[in-house]
């Protein structure tokens, strides 16, 4: 089974170029206070530029989430930016720069990851009222209408929804976007949604929280619908557990994650419904 086929597009950008990095432990004085008076702080890696998920200006849902954990915890918030393109758990959280990074795969075997606080799927993206309404990868109007999906690069690395539609022959009348897109604008990503609204494309399938998020804030309404199936057989899926992570040797940090996870249950469900995530 590729690994490449099951995970969302923008978790497959975190893994390119990762290869068999080792873990490395964090810094002793970034997780012990030395005089003892105050606990460590929250060591934080995110994209400067990626809403919904998180922004420098903090204005994400997972910079939501990570600020209720920092006060939960009553540790201090601290980040460090940089953008989710190749390496970038090689550059941040096995460089030991931080101990924590939100929004990664509950399966992945790279990092140590708490209990699942949300879970959603890719969703398909369409102008209200437009016809014939998508609602399933197998729906003859996919092959005739002009459908968006995220790419990721030359080598391979497509999303699900590419694998999706390949697979049924979809080809000709699919129109590539970048998940990198022009890192000079604001959240790159956001530009296949774009696509929908203006009519460069019919539908689009996105990862639900992108699409969900961006739905709401175009100026002609879009209409959000889960994807079917949720997985093609044997081993395709659409939709995912989503958890924090850390380094695989940190158990201390995890345990006091989950802890905050389960007891801010509710508080975490306002913030995802607030961003308009569509979850599961």
């Amino acid at each position: 089974m590729e690994l490449r086929g099951v995970i969302p597009v923008w978790l497959c950008t975190l893994l390119m170029s990762v290869g068999a990095l080792p873990v490395l432990a964090a810094d002793a004085a970034t997780r012990t206070d030395i005089a003892g008076s105050h606990p460590p702080a929250l060591r934080v890696c995110a994209d400067p530029n990626n809403l919904p998920f998180s922004n420098r200006q903090e204005e994400g849902f997972e910079n939501r989430l990570v600020e209720l954990i920092s006060e939960a915890l009553d540790r201090k918030l601290e980040y460090t930016w940089w953008p989710q393109r190749r390496g970038f758990l090689r550059n941040t959280l096995y460089a030991g720069k931080c101990d924590l990074v939100a929004g990664m795969p509950s399966s992945h075997e790279m990092v140590l990851t708490t209990r699942a606080y949300y879970r959603s799927s890719y969703i398909f993206l369409q102008r209200r009222g437009s016809e014939p309404r998508v609602q399933s990868f197998d729906d003859q109007g996919l092959r005739e209408m002009k459908v968006g999906v995220h790419l990721i690069g030359d080598d391979g690395m497509n999303s699900p929804p590419a694998h999706a539609l390949g697979r049924r022959g979809i080809i000709n009348n699919v129109v590539g976007f970048s998940v990198y897109g022009d890192y000079s604008k604001a959240n790159p990503p956001a530009r296949l949604v774009e696509a929908v609204a203006d009519g460069r494309v019919d539908v689009a399938v996105v990862w639900g929280p992108l699409g969900g998020y961006f739905a709401d804030r175009q100026q002609v309404p879009l209409t959000v619908t889960p994807v079917s199936p949720l997985v093609d057989i044997p081993a395709l899926s659409y939709v995912f557990s989503i958890s924090m992570a850390v380094r695989l040797d940190d158990h201390e940090l995890k345990a006091e994650l989950d802890d905050v996870l389960f007891s801010h249950k509710s508080e975490i469900r306002a913030i995802l419904d607030e961003f308009n995530v569509p979850t599961l």
